[in-house]
């Protein structure tokens, strides 16, 4: 995600502006990035090896009155958990499924593939949190 783009999104998570006006400028942005020449391959994007969570809420629950979270997670440590949910035996699955479902996660263990965690690493530069504190800022991005 280039610069100009994070700062319009810094500044819908901050309230600054509308989502109707951040739409515009990331059109408008789109529109002025020129395309590339003909004959040059476009460069391919680095592969990403962080998945980076931000969170500022001043809600008075940290020492400088508010609370913060920096969390910079290994994306190898994910693709590892992802290929060892093939080791688990199938009557363990069926549990944990269960026990997901029964708390509200509809979602099924044995359909989590290698490839589906590429696709999300892969979209995450488009993720927008929504929250309901306007002073509160999320960030989700890989690095």
């Amino acid at each position: 995600m280039n610069e100009q783009r994070r700062q319009i999104l810094e500044m819908l998570a901050e309230g600054r502006i509308t989502a109707a006006e951040a739409e515009r400028l990331i059109i408008a942005l789109e529109r002025q990035q020129p395309g590339t020449p003909p004959g040059v391959e476009p460069r391919p994007r680095p592969r990403p090896k962080y998945l980076r969570v931000l969170v500022d809420a001043p809600d008075g629950a940290g020492e400088d009155g508010g609370s913060r979270v920096n969390m910079r997670i290994p994306l190898q440590l994910l693709r590892a958990g992802v290929r060892l949910t093939s080791l688990i035996p199938p009557q363990a699955v069926t549990k944990v499924n269960a026990e997901l479902s029964r708390s509200g996660v509809e979602f099924d263990l044995a359909d989590l593939k290698p490839q589906h965690l590429e696709e999300l690493i892969d979209h995450l530069d488009d993720v927008v949190i929504d929250i309901d504190d306007p002073e509160a800022k999320v960030q989700v991005f890989c690095e």
